[in-house]
């Protein structure tokens, strides 16, 4: 089976250039490390270990400092219990439909409106708190942070940094320095987290993008490795984290409720993220793989399937920029951002419905006042045809007097 399985899915077909074999790019003692896929194997257990410590960082440092910085969270009306409900809301539907609602009238002896509040508390209930939105937002910021700061460290002094054509230089026999290997093995393991930790995360509205991105930038990052496509593979992740931890930053601050510190944040990030993600990446990074590159090999499978995988993160990059355009014109012409573009899934049809209440509890405070200025202003009118009444009786008793 490990003989059928090498034959067929390590032909040097599919990861080398046209001429170029296996062993011509053994590299001998001394001459450095050149990447193996069975390094890979190591960034499994190490996703484990980045759960492991997001749940210690979560509770250690990111819930104290939460309070430190004034995250409230919303005091929800908790549902009551009862079972047919509760059966129905985890194994069928979470919003049911107005025939369902009858039919469940039907089973509880509930009327449909105690029925539809019933489920709006309980989807309440479910909703991810602020809490617990700045505790994931500060665990993905250090991680950004620390792998920007690291990446930008090793890759400052390389040649391939400043010139893109250095990148291809002596392809694919190019060893991989200590230091960029474990740049590849932090950031791939981080990724595995993320796409393991997606179903307990919050869900947000752009949750199947999230998850094509989460698994493109798996995908990149395996076979740029395996494929010795280190070099530009580490400009990729710099260029992505760049912003990635001035999103984290100001999601932190919008969950404590600085206002202003959150809209500077963002307006940095947006700056940056446009910057690099529809100017330096397409017009420095994928230039160099789709063009530059070939000026040093012929085309093959890999360089096909490295740069389609860069092509969805492109058109990724394209959708969210959209999204961030919209916020920036919210920010411009209304002064504040209002929410975030990518907030929870169900967020926005909570809050509407939260404003139902007080909706409906205003309607009947009017009904409630209108009944009374209408009790008042009766009362005051028979008081007024009384006195009418009374006065024109004094009246006819003094006229036989006059006469």
């Amino acid at each position: 089976m490990e003989a059928i399985l090498d034959e067929w899915l390590w032909q040097q077909e599919y990861w080398l250039p046209p001429g170029i074999s296996w062993q011509d790019i053994e590299m001998k003692e001394g001459e450095g490390r050149y990447p193996l896929p069975r390094d890979l194997l190591y960034t499994l257990p190490l996703a484990l270990g980045f759960i492991a410590l997001r749940y210690v960082f979560e509770r250690l440092i990111a819930h104290p400092l939460s309070r430190r910085l004034g995250v409230k969270d919303q005091i929800r009306i908790r549902a009551p219990s009862v079972p047919k409900l509760e059966t129905f809301y985890k194994q069928n539907n979470r919003q049911p439909s107005q025939s369902e609602v009858v039919g469940l009238v039907k089973q509880c002896g509930l009327s449909p409106r105690k029925i539809q509040t019933w489920f709006r508390h309980r989807r309440n209930q479910d909703r991810p708190s602020n809490t617990k939105k700045f505790c994931e937002a500060s665990w993905r910021f250090v991680f950004y942070l620390a792998a920007f700061t690291a990446g930008l460290t090793s890759l400052i002094d390389t040649p391939w940094f400043w010139d893109h054509r250095e990148c291809w230089r002596d392809f694919p026999k190019q060893p991989v320095a200590e230091a960029h290997y474990w740049y590849y093995i932090m950031e791939l393991g981080f990724y595995w987290s993320l796409l393991l930790c997606v179903s307990v995360d919050v869900k947000r509205k752009d949750f199947k993008e999230q998850i094509i991105h989460h698994i493109a930038t798996i995908f990149l990052i395996g076979f740029s490795y395996c494929a010795n496509y280190v070099r530009v593979g580490t400009l990729v992740m710099l260029v992505h984290d760049s912003s990635d931890f001035l999103l984290e930053s100001a999601k932190m601050f919008n969950y404590a409720g600085w206002r202003k510190t959150c809209d500077t944040l963002f307006v940095v990030f947006s700056l940056v993220f446009l910057v690099t993600r529809l100017v330096v990446f397409p017009g420095r990074v994928v230039h160099t793989t789709l063009v530059v590159s070939l000026d040093y090999f012929q085309p093959f499978f890999g360089y096909y399937f490295f740069n389609g995988l860069l092509l969805v993160l492109q058109a990724l990059h394209v959708f969210w920029a959209y999204l961030i355009l919209r916020m920036v014109y919210k920010f411009a012409f209304l002064g504040k951002v209002e929410r975030d573009e990518r907030s929870d899934e169900e967020s926005e049809v909570d809050d509407d419905e939260e404003e139902e209440e007080p909706e409906e509890e205003e309607e009947c405070n009017w009904e409630q006042r209108k009944g009374a200025i209408n009790s008042k202003l009766a009362s005051l009118a028979n008081n007024c045809v009384l006195n009418n009444l009374t006065n024109q009786r004094s009246m006819n008793s003094r006229l036989p007097k006059a006469r």
